[in-house]
């Protein structure tokens, strides 16, 4: 079976695996065992690698992985982005990483070592390592949260962040349809 543009095998043979109806940009990397589900869009110079033994990354449905973003698993490690969730410009998620149902991680922001809960906004320059963040909390743009107290200290998204989390995976729905169309898929 012929592998998609954009996507190649590792070292080890582990071929991505893209669900049809995903748009993937002609400059993106795609490596390894990577599994994308159903209209995800993946942006112009986004790489994604799970390429070191027994690594794993999963990208499900609706979600999108903007310009410049890298998703990488270390060895033995898994990396979950959950359904319509946002990866902005220029983010890095670094596994061992599990990224909830409907999240938003903002431009230039790291999440290392960490779990966000459903609804969790990651703002803009954000480092995010070595914690667990519940549902519907907000980290602010460049904050640091890499311990307990941290964690206990962020605040819980309001109606803005959520309405603009929401605003995002729309937008970047209909423009994955539309590359689509151009490309006759």
């Amino acid at each position: 079976m012929a592998l998609r543009a954009g996507t190649r095998e590792d070292t080890s043979g582990r071929r991505p695996r893209v669900a049809g109806s995903s748009f993937l940009d002609p400059t993106a990397s795609v490596i390894g065992n990577v599994v994308i589900g159903d209209e995800v869009f993946v942006g112009p110079g986004a790489v994604i690698r799970a390429d070191e033994p027994g690594s794993t990354i999963v990208i499900s449905d609706r979600c999108n992985v903007q310009d410049r973003v890298i998703i990488h698993a270390l060895e033995g490690t898994t990396v979950t982005v959950g359904p319509e969730t946002s990866l902005a410009h220029g983010c890095i998620v670094h596994g061992p990483c599990e990224i909830g149902a409907g999240c938003f991680v903002g431009f230039g922001s790291v999440v290392f070592k960490a779990s966000l809960g459903d609804g969790t906004v990651v703002g803009h320059l954000a480092v995010v390592e070595g914690v667990e963040i519940g549902a519907g909390r907000r980290v602010g743009s460049g904050c640091v949260i890499d311990s307990p107290k941290a964690v206990r200290q962020l605040g819980v998204c309001g109606e803005e962040e959520t309405e603009f989390a929401g605003k995002v995976v729309a937008m970047n729905l209909l423009l994955l349809r539309g590359y689509r169309d151009m490309a006759g898929g």
